[in-house]
């Protein structure tokens, strides 16, 4: 089982986090498997408390209602993250740089 899985989103137009996104993890079937809202650092530290095996993931971010809270028109209601899990032993860390028309992701530490 994988140590741990967190995300870190932040909002490139105010340079801040975006605090209050919720996020979803689901397996490659689309079956749910936990889901959080991002704190006042814009951080879900454990989304994955039982750990991962290996395989397919996704992290979808409610990126729509986030937005809306803060009244700014997107072009992106949700963003789906797809990664997959390898090595159990080590944590994973995927961050989400968010814009209203633009984002990108990568593996974290």
């Amino acid at each position: 089982m994988s140590k741990v899985l967190s995300t870190h989103v932040l909002d490139s137009t105010t340079g801040n986090p975006a605090q209050g996104v919720h996020v979803q993890l689901c397996a490659s079937d689309g079956s749910p498997i936990s889901q959080a809202t991002t704190d006042s650092d814009g951080r879900v530290v454990e989304l994955a408390t039982a750990g991962l095996t290996p395989g397919i993931y996704r992290l979808i971010f409610d990126t729509g209602t986030y937005f809306e809270s803060i009244g700014q028109e997107t072009f992106y209601p949700e963003v789906t993250v797809t990664f997959r899990i390898d090595n159990t032993s080590r944590g994973y860390h995927v961050p989400l740089l968010l814009s209203p028309f633009a984002y990108s992701t990568y593996r974290g530490s």
